[in-house]
């Protein structure tokens, strides 16, 4: 099975499981699709195998149906075992010799013992199924009120490189976030963002927000319904691994001259927090900065953002989190606190967990008393020293500009701040709507990340699982905020005032309405412009960054 961004005919079905959550199995696939041919065989990615890494174990499961031993009976008893060390710890990996099935019955405990929604996943016998396979049932097949997935966020990770992206930041690629505007022949791919320093492929290629890509080593991305080269536009989009070499035959600026550019993939490491600046206006000095991601390094860019900010004396801030899908939710703490300030924030909630039915007053992962997330005001750690006191603007409103990619940890910046009276202006369009979260579990080599509980705010409200939508969206939408539908524009650079998204929440905050450039509805990503106003692009981000994560 694999993910797709792009569809290559009109008869193909477009699936889109990373823009919506239906998270690919990362052990299995070491990267997303853009483009796929036909739509046969997609709608399953089927079950069954044998061998070590496959499952087997056929026929003898022991299985009981609603009989669950607890998973520590099975934790860390692997088909194939690590050496070495857990390098976050220094200690050796607790893996001892099993199998397959073993592994799939510590899922179908540990899912029984910590899954939010427990009690909506099937109990189906592990024999017969693969180890992913079976990880992929273990979740609700129920639907939120606008009839989407309720669980859109299930998936796992090799621990190994998810070691490696949540400390550092650093993933294999070009440097860039591609955004996908049109998914089916003339199909429409463009930057949506670079990676800064000569360590970014795209960057030192001159590549900039904005540029399309219309042929790859060749090949016409735009229309070709080929296979082979489809494979090909595939394996190069997404190389996987460092060192890989294609062209890319690009147009920096619609209607002008094309001009190809070589790029060599390279273990890039992300630059979280961008285009910091301030905006001078009749009514004061703006702050403005673009957050990507909540990684361990964003802790540092978002102190220094801030600190610049309070110095330069400015009066409100536009928080451009339109391509931040989450990660750390201690840092989206942290955040909010420094947009806040501590008069607000003292002694209230950031978030609270709640967890499954079977934990109302404990923690289970942690073994603590629930008690709340509160607004951090000093460094957890991550890339500032632990106790650090954090800056803060003292701010009692904030515009939030927003998108599809918008999401969990992002949301819940929005949802903090609002359960303790600031003011959230949103432009831009509707969230993607992860209220929930997970603590990142290892077994056997892989991290899986399984919604484990819910986050509410200071005013115990918690309940978007359809995002949140600027006021005056239309169709379906999810909680309405105060501000303007805007579409995400690609014609200049993120951070200039004259973008589309920032120039209108700035005319907003001067004249409170929603002026040009022309707001339509928020609307799904790919939808006809005709039908939806306009397009939301989507964007293909790692798994991890499009949720809400605990530390331990």
């Amino acid at each position: 099975m694999r993910s797709i961004i792009l569809a290559a005919n009109a008869r193909s079905i477009a699936l889109y499981p990373y823009a919506q959550g239906m998270k690919m199995d990362a052990r299995r696939r070491t990267r997303s699709f853009f483009i796929a041919v036909v739509a046969v065989g997609l709608g399953s990615c089927g079950g069954g195998g044998g061998g070590a890494g496959g499952g087997g174990n056929i026929g003898g499961s022991g299985y009981t149906p609603g009989r669950f031993d607890v998973s520590t009976t099975f934790e860390a008893r692997c088909a194939a075992p690590r050496s070495g060390n857990d390098p976050t710890t220094g200690r050796p990996w607790p893996d001892r010799p099993g199998a397959a099935l073993d592994e799939k019955n510590w899922l179908r405990s540990w899912t029984h013992e910590l899954y939010l929604w427990y009690r909506e996943v099937p109990d189906r016998d592990p024999a017969g199924f693969t180890v992913p396979d079976y990880f992929d049932l273990l979740k609700t097949t129920l639907n939120t009120a606008s009839g989407a997935p309720k669980d859109q966020f299930h998936f796992t990770f090799p621990t190994d490189a998810w070691l490696q992206l949540s400390g550092s930041g650093v993933s294999a690629g070009y440097g860039l976030l591609w955004a996908m505007l049109a998914s089916t022949p003339p199909r429409d791919l463009r930057v949506a963002y670079t990676e800064p320093g000569a360590g970014s492929p795209a960057a030192m290629a001159g590549l900039a927000r904005g540029a399309r890509v219309l042929a790859i080593d060749g090949i016409d991305l735009v229309n070709t319904n080929v296979a082979s080269e489809i494979d090909r536009l595939n394996d190069a989009l997404e190389p996987g691994a460092a060192g890989q070499s294609h062209s890319f035959t690009v147009q920096d600026v619609a209607g002008g001259p094309q001009r190809t550019v070589s790029m060599t993939s390279a273990n890039v490491t992300s630059t979280p927090v961008q285009n910091v600046r301030t905006i001078a206006t009749a009514n004061g000095a703006v702050g403005y900065m673009l957050f990507n991601d909540h990684i361990a390094t964003s802790e540092a860019g978002l102190v220094n953002a801030i600190t610049a900010l309070r110095n330069a004396g400015v009066v409100d801030l536009v928080l451009d989190v339109r391509y931040n899908g989450g990660g750390f939710l201690d840092i989206a703490s942290e955040l909010a606190f420094m947009v806040a300030g501590a008069t607000r924030t003292n002694g209230r909630t950031f978030e609270l967990q709640q967890f499954n039915d079977q934990h109302p007053t404990r923690n289970p992962v942690t073994g603590e008393t629930l008690a709340p997330v509160p607004f951090h005001s000093s460094a957890e750690g991550f890339s500032v020293a632990a106790g650090t006191p954090l800056p803060t603007l003292n701010l009692g409103r904030v515009y939030v500009l927003t998108g599809n990619g918008t999401c969990s940890a992002s949301e819940s910046i929005i949802n903090s701040l609002r359960g303790v009276d600031v003011e959230v202006i949103q432009v831009g369009s509707t969230t993607c709507g992860k209220p929930y979260g997970f603590y990142p579990q290892d077994n056997c080599g892989t991290t899986y990340f399984s919604i484990q509980f819910r986050g509410l705010n200071a005013k115990q409200f918690g309940d978007y699982p359809d995002g949140f939508s600027p006021a005056n969206s239309i169709g379906a939408i999810g909680v309405s905020l105060p501000g303007c539908s805007v579409a995400d524009d690609f014609t200049r650079a993120l951070g200039d005032p004259g973008e589309g998204r920032l120039a209108a929440a700035l005319n907003y905050r001067a004249t409170s309405q929603c002026g040009v450039p022309p707001s339509g509805v928020a609307g799904k990503a790919g939808a006809a412009a005709t039908e939806q106003g306009f397009v939301e692009p989507r964007v293909r981000k790692s798994p991890w960054l499009e949720n809400r994560i605990l530390r331990r």
